[in-house]
């Protein structure tokens, strides 16, 4: 409560900038509670004290420029400048080797879900620097993974209003279920939206063969 109290007092003397300043410094590993302050403002937009568009901008461009900037300083410092200065930006090592281990598993797709686990969002954008990923493909995973993640947490305090501390820590513990759970689904969608072009696709000589087939029947039938 005394931390809601805090997030409070901090909307009431700077308003939007708050969210700005706080997930940008977040992401360059400095402590704040980015998820709870976004739910809280979701919550504030229902009550009419703050504009739900304008809260999403806000977040949205905190969140890129912290990723981006934590980006191009693990490009152009690289691992020894993490290893050496780590420490003051509260990178432990366990953190460290944590994220090193999800990137080699996921790659770049951890880029985008990594907002969704604890320890690791704030490290990506350095990880995705060092590998030298190319901006693009950076921007394309961090920019609409930060779209979704900064949407669903304003939207938990938007949505349920005066409830929205139960429903926000029940997605805090399962958070990586659920966005599997929807990943999974929406997949599922796609495939059965979009399986003949995709059998044609993997199959292009069993598509051909039936096409002749059927052209043989419709000739025949003339």
């Amino acid at each position: 409560m005394e931390m809601l109290n805090f997030i409070q007092e901090l909307f009431s003397k700077y308003g939007y900038s708050v969210l700005f300043f706080g997930l940008l410094l977040e992401f360059v590993a400095l402590p704040f509670p980015g998820e709870t302050t976004m739910a809280f403002a979701g919550f504030l937009s229902y009550t009419g004290r703050l504009d739900f568009i304008t809260l999403i901008l806000v977040a949205f461009a905190g969140t890129t420029a912290g990723m981006t900037l934590t980006y191009f300083v693990g490009l152009k410092a690289g691992m020894p400048f993490i290893q050496r200065y780590g420490k003051w930006l509260l990178f432990s090592p366990a953190k460290l080797n944590k994220t090193q281990k999800w990137f080699e598993k996921y790659g770049s797709i951890l880029i985008s879900i990594g907002y969704f686990i604890p320890g690791v969002r704030h490290f990506t954008g350095y990880f995705a620097g060092i590998v030298a990923l190319p901006f693009r493909k950076f921007a394309l995973y961090a920019y609409s993974g930060a779209l979704f993640w900064v949407v669903l947490f304003l939207g938990i305090g938007r949505v349920f209003g005066p409830q929205w501390m139960g429903i926000f820590h029940l997605f805090e513990l399962y958070a990586l279920w659920i966005i599997s759970g929807g990943v999974a689904i929406a997949a599922l969608v796609i495939l059965y939206r979009y399986r003949k072009k995709i059998s044609i696709r993997l199959f292009p000589r069993k598509a051909a063969i039936k096409l002749q087939t059927q052209v043989k029947k419709t000739s025949k039938g003339r």
